[in-house]
């Protein structure tokens, strides 16, 4: 009797629109496509002169610092906002040209006390709905290791697998007082999905022993002496 393999398959984070919105609203990008423009500029290696306190090299060969903004996926303002913060930041006011909401105030009272005080809490509108397979939720954080001077969203967990439904992202305006335009497309959310069995390890705290202190410094000599050694070795084990 012949046997068939039958093929593992993928996880997949599905993103749903409205029929109406399809090819009208910008669709959610992989983050490591859509990486700031200081970032993609910034050289691998500076031209200063280098040092035994200064290696010449660039965040942009740190590679958790790069994992960490290429995570997951990121979701883009819908339609160009206006904001116009006052009043050191209690004053948010919005603007835009789009036939639905794009930005809303959120209940002052749901935070308080919160450390953004006396900053006024808003929302920020998404009109794509995120589904996962079972047991996958979606960790929702401001674009990491990307701040914009404006805003910054709160960040939260959803369980994508049964809240199949649009969900919004409340929000602090952090920038002056002053106009500031938000393009179509602006990053507004990163999205990391995780299964939620991963957060369940159980937790153990001691002091280490001879061969574990002997591998954490093995490791460090190592990370020092070859900038390329984490990429090449500690992702390559993965």
């Amino acid at each position: 009797m012949a046997l068939t393999l039958l093929r593992k398959t993928q996880p997949k984070l599905t993103f749903l629109c409205r029929k109406e919105d399809e090819g009208v609203i910008p669709p959610p990008v992989r983050a490591k496509t859509a990486l700031p423009d200081w970032f993609r500029k910034l050289p691998a290696v500076t031209e200063q002169q280098v040092s035994p306190s200064n290696s010449g090299l660039t965040v942009k060969r740190c590679m958790p610092f790069l994992d960490a903004m290429a995570a997951g996926w990121v979701i883009g303002l819908a339609g160009t906002v206006r904001m116009e913060i006052s009043d050191g930041g209690r004053q948010v006011d919005c603007g835009w040209d789009f036939d639905r909401t794009l930005v809303s105030n959120h209940a002052s009272h749901q935070v308080a006390g919160n450390p953004r005080e006396p900053l006024p809490p808003c929302k920020f509108h998404n009109f794509w709905t995120i589904r996962t397979p079972p047991g996958w939720s979606c960790l929702f954080v401001p674009p990491l290791n990307r701040p914009n001077g404006t805003f910054e969203i709160v960040a939260g967990i959803v369980d994508t697998d049964t809240y199949q439904s649009e969900i919004h992202f409340p929000f602090f305006a952090t920038g002056e007082d002053g106009l500031h335009v938000l393009e179509r497309g602006t990053p507004i959310v990163q999205i990391i999905p995780f299964r939620r069995e991963t957060t369940d390890l159980a937790g153990e705290i001691r002091a280490e022993n001879e061969e574990e202190g002997a591998v954490r410094q093995n490791i460090f000599r190592k990370t020092l002496a070859s900038d390329g050694w984490y990429r090449r070795f500690a992702r390559a084990q993965r």
